[in-house]
C-alpha cells in the first residue's frame, strides 16, 4: 500500500479563525486602529493639526477636547508631543500655548523670510476679495472683524490676517461695548494708493448695497 505525505481534510472545529490566517507565522495581525488612529476617522494627531490649521486666535484645550470628544489630559499630552516633535524637526513653524489656547506661530527666525515675501518679494495682486475687505475696512474703520464679515456677507478672518501681513490694515485697540478687535488702514496704505490721507478717498455711498446699514444693526444687536 502506498503511503501519502499529503494532509487529509481538517475538521471544521480545527480550521485557524480569519484573524489568525491574516496574522501569519509572525503573530496577530494589526488593528486597522492600532497606533492611535480612529478606525472611523483621522488619529488623534492629524484631528489637532487639522483644527489648529483654521483657528484665527488661541484655541482652549477644554474646545478641542469637546469637539474631538476625547478626556482633556489626553488632548494636552498630544499637544505637547506635536509642539516637542515640531521643535524637533526645526519647522518653520512652532505650536505654542498663548493666552489660554493653543495655536501655530511662525518661528521667530524665519520672521526676515515671511517679511519678504509678503512685502519685498514678488509683486503679489491682492485678489478680489481682499481688494474688497480692504475697502471695508478704509471706509468703515475703526471696524471690527464681524463688521467686515456682515458687510461682505462671508467670513473674512483669514482676509483681515493677511492684509496685516501686507501691512495694508493694522489693530486700532478694541471696541469699548464688545471688546472686539478694530482695524484701520495704515500709512502704507496711504502710500500704495498715492493719498496723503483718508479724506482723499472717493465718495463710495453710491455704490454700497442698500441694506448694509441694516446688517451693521443686526450684527450689533447680536453682539450686545
Amino acid at each position: 500500500m502506498v503511503m501519502s505525505d499529503a494532509p487529509g481534510p481538517v475538521p471544521d472545529d480545527e480550521q485557524p479563525a480569519p484573524s489568525e490566517l491574516a496574522a501569519g507565522p509572525g503573530g496577530p495581525a494589526a488593528a486597522p486602529g492600532d497606533a492611535g488612529e480612529d478606525v472611523a476617522g483621522p488619529g488623534l494627531r492629524a484631528s489637532l493639526e487639522a483644527i489648529l490649521l483654521v483657528v484665527d486666535e488661541p484655541v482652549p484645550v477644554v474646545v478641542i477636547a469637546q469637539v474631538l470628544e476625547r478626556p482633556r489630559g489626553e488632548v494636552t499630552a498630544a499637544l505637547n508631543e506635536l509642539a516637542a516633535s515640531y521643535d524637533a524637526e526645526g519647522r518653520g513653524f512652532d505650536l505654542r500655548e498663548v493666552a489660554g489656547g493653543w495655536r501655530f506661530y511662525t518661528r521667530p527666525e524665519c520672521a526676515p523670510v515671511v517679511e519678504r515675501f509678503v512685502r519685498d518679494g514678488q509683486e503679489v495682486r491682492l485678489t478680489q476679495a481682499a481688494l474688497e475687505t480692504l475697502a471695508v475696512v478704509a471706509y468703515r474703520q475703526p471696524v471690527s472683524r464681524a463688521r467686515v464679515s456682515a458687510v461682505r456677507g462671508v467670513n473674512c478672518d483669514s482676509v483681515l490676517r493677511t492684509l496685516t501681513l501686507r501691512g495694508l490694515v493694522e489693530e486700532a485697540g478694541t471696541d469699548a461695548e464688545t471688546g472686539a478687535i478694530l482695524y484701520r488702514t495704515t500709512g502704507y496704505f496711504l502710500e500704495r494708493l498715492g493719498l496723503a490721507s483718508l479724506e482723499e478717498l472717493p465718495e463710495l455711498a453710491p455704490f454700497l448695497p442698500e441694506h448694509v446699514e441694516d446688517v451693521e444693526d443686526a450684527v450689533d444687536e447680536h453682539q450686545g
